[in-house]
């Protein structure tokens, strides 16, 4: 079975592309799908520019899937200035319809909301109930918003976002790179959302146990601990109708996760010996990154300068590379 592949614009956040010039690169890479993954990264987000965008990936046979970011007011991650959750997704909503999306994808939070001052439950909570503001006119537009596991959420929990939302307009944005810095093995997470995804990120990870617990490392595809082999085998049954998205972020240092430190589960209480099982054995087959990459891109500081020019040339180099793994070894996207 055939699977589209694609890739998420947040991989080349560094180049600063207008919709046109992502859609060229698409082109170029021989690939069929795209997921522009802010209302940002379109650039002219009129409706007469957005027509064109919706022109243009017709003509080249490639599936659009659009996105917002933060819908939860109570995240580290939401910005006042959007001004409403509900105003985020009606908004970009309007733009997915001019575009010709059926998709828009968001996220709730982000990792420090897992360790942050407010319950993770009542974010959830709120975030359930912004989605069901905008219901109609979801329904109305025939277009899903696409809630993502975004380092905040375990498998369970978004699965249990999207079936008290409502699976009549809300799915999952499957995301295979988050999972690991969540303690969960992306499969777990295939096999949990993959029948609720209707978009998705797909990204490798070093994942090695370390003295404290574990360490984990994003890479490009092919160079982490992975089994995509495996994920690629289960995906077409699991999630027919997602796009396969790489959304490649290398350049991060490894993070730890001190499991053995008691306090460090305050958040994961709801997580299964099953699950935490599996994750364990997959950091028992992987090692630490050994390959060759500018370590400079630390979440939430700038670079120094003499590393942002390097930094932006690795986003294409480590994305397009990964293209070429998925094509050659998983066999993903257009047939040769």
């Amino acid at each position: 079975m055939h699977i589209r592949l694609g890739y998420d614009t947040y991989s080349l956040r560094g180049w600063h592309w207008n919709a046109m010039q992502h859609l060229d690169f698409a082109e170029k890479q021989g690939l069929d799908a795209i997921q522009f993954s802010g209302t940002e990264d379109f650039g002219d987000t009129s409706p007469a520019a957005l027509a064109k965008v919706k022109a243009r990936t017709a003509e080249l046979g490639i599936r659009l899937d659009a996105g917002v970011g933060c819908v939860c007011e109570l995240s580290k991650s939401w910005k006042p200035s959007a001004g409403s959750p509900a105003k985020v997704l009606e908004d970009g909503l309007d733009i997915a319809r001019h575009a010709g999306a059926t998709v828009v994808r968001c996220f709730m939070g982000s990792q420090r909301d897992r360790f942050g001052d407010k319950p993770l439950e009542q974010l959830m909570e709120v975030t359930i109930r912004n989605f069901k503001a905008v219901r109609s006119k979801a329904l109305d537009l025939g277009i899903k918003i696409a809630i993502e596991n975004h380092k905040d959420l375990q498998a369970w929990q978004a699965r249990q976002m999207i079936e008290e939302a409502g699976k009549d307009f809300v799915g999952a944005n499957l995301d295979l790179g988050n999972p690991t810095y969540v303690m969960e093995d992306p499969m777990t997470t295939l096999e949990v959302l993959g029948p609720y995804a209707i978009t998705t990120h797909v990204r490798d990870t070093c994942v090695y146990e370390v003295p404290e617990g574990v360490a984990v490392q994003w890479t490009a595809l092919g160079d982490g601990s992975v089994n995509f082999k495996a994920i690629v085998a289960k995906y077409p049954q699991l999630c027919p109708d997602s796009s396969f998205h790489l959304e490649i972020i290398t350049g991060r240092p490894p993070e730890l996760l001190p499991y053995l430190d008691a306090s460090y589960w305050k958040t994961y209480r709801g997580m299964t010996a099953s699950s935490f099982a599996a994750f364990i054995a997959l950091a028992k087959t992987g090692r630490p990154f050994s390959g060759r990459m500018v370590i400079e891109d630390a979440e939430g500081q700038a670079p120094a300068p003499q590393f942002r020019e390097a930094l932006v040339y690795q986003q294409r180099f480590d994305l397009e590379r990964s293209f070429k793994y998925a094509k050659e070894v998983l066999g993903i996207g257009k047939p040769a």
